[in-house]
């Protein structure tokens, strides 16, 4: 399950994961974020909050999480990896290769520093 938390005013997602990711997660998702995109025109940022990396239930799943990055990364500004997983350092290196959002990795205790960082970005 993914669970997914829009915090409206300051424009923030937080997506949650509890147990491993499935397609349907990502489609739910994308239900709950874009309306919000279509609204205001994007993100300030998106927090990804998980101690660890759960790992995907399918390879359908790993598809559709693709597919969420590719429809949803030119329209977040910055994106927090919030985990103590050595996959947060690995993305954080990595993803400015593969999306246009800022992405930077917070151990999993710093989620308001990560929020910071965020709202620090002039929307």
């Amino acid at each position: 399950m993914l669970n997914v938390n829009i915090d409206e005013e300051k424009g923030i997602v937080t997506l949650e994961p509890d147990g491993k990711l499935s397609e349907d997660d990502f489609v739910s998702a994308a239900k709950i974020v874009d309306p919000y995109i279509e609204t205001h025109g994007g993100l300030r940022g998106l927090i990804i909050y998980a101690r660890s990396f759960p790992g995907w239930a399918s390879f359908a799943a790993l598809i559709a999480h693709l597919r969420f990055v590719k429809d949803h990364h030119r329209k977040v500004s910055r994106v927090a990896l919030v985990t103590d997983s050595l996959i947060g350092e690995v993305v954080e290196h990595l993803g400015s290769h593969f999306v246009n959002a800022e992405v930077r990795h917070f151990d999993y205790d710093e989620v308001q520093p990560a929020t910071h960082w965020i709202l620090c970005k002039p929307r």
